[in-house]
Order: structure tokens, then C-alpha cells, then sequence
């Protein structure tokens, strides 16, 4: 019976995040089809370069013409959307390949990178979280929060760039960027491992200071709750009452947290990647952003969108299983 409960409430949430994931993903595609339009960027002179100064009219036209730029806005809309449903997401203009292609190369290494920044995002505010909320008004403590409030405050490229002065530059400890050495004709998992610690760290870190000032505000007020007041009074070691007690209860909130935690992820992944040349789906939007290539800058921004919205699905699926109560009072 827990079972099929938790089922139909999961099934539930799924479909009602279905329907509403229709009408938004047709909100954002007419959104940036009105920003192209206003944009005063005129993409055949952006593909051209230098080339537009001498390039005929005559032949800026045609090109127009071949795009289906000379077409009206709307027509332009239900053709690019049309050939959306069909699985058709045109051809990227800066790098002259096929969207799916360009897509399909380089969105692997992002979840790469974004996955294990995660975990690693994950591991650290637990862990550090609670280690301040253990130490509450210690030197350690105040370490702590002052550096969470700090990084908050600091822009992600700063800290890539400084991390990479310090470890790359400085120590010369490990490489500046990319996914491989120069010199390198094969990809090998150590050279991979060796070029992505300085991304993940800076993506990890970058995201992690308000999930733990909330994992150490939350866990000092369940140090206050009776049943761990209960737990201390039989006699229970403090890393016992403070790790199997008290952040257990504590954590129902972070999920929640998490979820609204992943927009800012996929904007830090994209500042991350191009700091650090990493070749993934987020450095690709900059490319396309600068190159005025809106095929491929169109995908990648839905792309975004899906990515925000089965962040926060899952995130959600994660507190009905963690919470019973949800299932019980309906709320999902």
C-alpha cells in the first residue's frame, strides 16, 4: 500500500511537471525568437567577419534568402519549430556542423563535469555544514561562514581565474585548462582526471555557500529538538547524536534547496567551461552568443531550460521519497 501510494504520487507530480513543461518550453522559444528579433546583431555579418566589408549586397541577400532570414518573424517561428518536432535542429553557423552533432560531441563532457561537481558540491556542504553547526561560535565556525559569505559574494570567473594563478601558474601543480595536453594525440582517463579537478573544484565551490550556511542554520535548530535533547540524555556520544539524529531531520529542507540550486549551476558551468576551455554544451552557448549563431544558441537555451526543469523533478521526487507526509497530505 506505501508503495502504490508513493507510485501515484510520483506519477502525479511527473504529469503535472509534464503538462507544465509544454507551455514554458513554447514560452522560452518565443522569447528568444523576439530577442533575435531586437537584437541589433545582424548574423550573416557576424558569420562573414571581416569578409562583410567587402562581401556584394547582392550576395549578403542571397544568403539571407537561403537562411529564411527575409521571411517574417512568425513564419520563421513555426518553420524552426516545426522542424524542432521533426528532430531538426538546423545547423550551428559558426561551426558549420549539424546542431545535433555539435550537441552531441560535447554535452557528455558537461555532465561529466557538472555530476561530479555536484556530488563533490553535495559531499562538502554536508560535511562542512555540520562540522560548523558542531563548533557553533568556535574560531572554526566563523572560518567557515566568513569564507561561505565571501564566496558568495565573488563573481565564479574571479575564482577560476585565481585558482588558476595559484595551483597552475604559481605551483604548477596542475594544468591551466582543457581537456588534454597539447601534445597529446589520444584522450587518456588520467590526462582527463588530471585537466578537470580545477573545474569541477571551482564549480563545486562556487555553488556550495548557501547550501551550507543552510545545512549549519538547520542543524542548530534541530540540536535544540527534544528527541535530541532525548538522545544526549541517554548518554549518546555527540557525533553519534549530531550525525544519525539530528542531520538526518535536518535535511528535508535541503533537498528543496538543492533543486532551486540547479539554475545557478548551469550558469556557473557555463563561465567555468569557458574560463578552463572545457568542451562542453555551456562553453558552446558563449560561441554561439558571440557568433550571433542562433540555431545552435537556440537548442543550447532550451537544452538550459530542460535541465532546470528535471533538476527540480527529480529534486522533488527525492523529498515525496524521503517524506512521507508529502505522500499523506497530498501535496505533491
Amino acid at each position: 500500500m506505501e508503495a502504490d501510494g508513493m507510485t501515484r504520487a510520483l506519477a502525479r507530480m511527473a504529469a503535472w511537471r509534464l503538462a507544465f513543461t509544454v507551455p514554458l518550453l513554447l514560452a522560452v522559444t518565443l522569447g528568444m525568437f523576439a530577442l533575435a528579433k531586437a537584437s541589433p546583431f545582424d548574423p550573416v555579418r557576424q558569420y562573414l567577419g571581416d569578409r562583410a566589408v567587402i562581401t556584394s549586397p547582392e550576395v549578403m541577400a542571397q544568403i539571407r534568402e537561403n537562411w529564411g532570414l527575409d521571411r517574417p518573424v512568425a513564419e520563421q517561428y513555426l518553420t524552426w519549430l516545426g522542424n524542432l518536432v521533426q528532430g531538426d535542429l538546423g545547423d550551428s553557423r559558426s561551426m558549420h556542423r549539424p546542431v545535433i552533432e555539435v550537441i552531441g560531441e560535447r554535452l557528455g563532457w558537461t555532465l561529466l563535469a557538472v555530476s561530479c561537481a555536484l556530488v563533490l558540491m553535495l559531499v562538502a556542504s554536508l560535511a562542512v555544514g555540520a562540522l560548523a553547526a558542531w563548533r557553533r561560535d568556535s574560531w572554526l565556525d566563523r572560518l567557515i561562514t566568513g569564507t561561505a559569505y565571501a564566496n558568495e559574494a565573488a563573481p565564479v570567473f574571479w575564482v577560476a581565474l585565481l585558482v588558476i594563478w595559484l595551483f597552475a601558474v604559481r605551483l604548477q601543480w596542475l594544468p591551466p585548462g582543457g581537456l588534454t595536453d597539447p601534445a597529446a594525440t589520444t584522450l587518456q582517463p588520467g590526462d582527463v582526471l588530471q585537466h578537470m579537478i580545477l573545474p569541477v573544484a571551482v564549480l563545486a565551490f562556487s555553488q556550495s555557500s548557501w547550501l551550507l550556511l543552510f545545512v549549519r542554520e538547520s542543524l542548530i535548530a534541530t540540536l535544540r529538538e527534544d528527541f535530541v535533547l532525548g538522545a544526549r540524555a541517554r548518554g549518546l556520544r555527540e557525533r553519534t547524536v549530531v550525525v544519525r539524529h539530528a542531520l538526518r531531520s535536518a535535511l528535508l529542507p535541503f533537498i528543496t534547496l538543492l533543486g532551486a540550486r540547479i539554475p545557478e549551476l548551469v550558469t556557473g558551468a557555463i563561465l567555468v567551461e569557458t574560463v578552463f576551455s572545457w568542451p562542453g554544451v555551456a562553453s558552446a552557448s558563449v560561441q554561439a552568443a558571440l557568433a550571433a549563431d542562433f540555431p545552435l544558441l537556440a537548442a543550447l537555451t532550451l537544452l538550459a531550460t530542460l535541465a532546470v526543469v528535471a533538476g527540480n523533478l527529480l529534486a522533488d521526487t527525492a523529498y515525496v521519497i524521503a517524506d512521507p507526509r508529502v505522500r499523506v497530505l497530498g501535496v505533491s
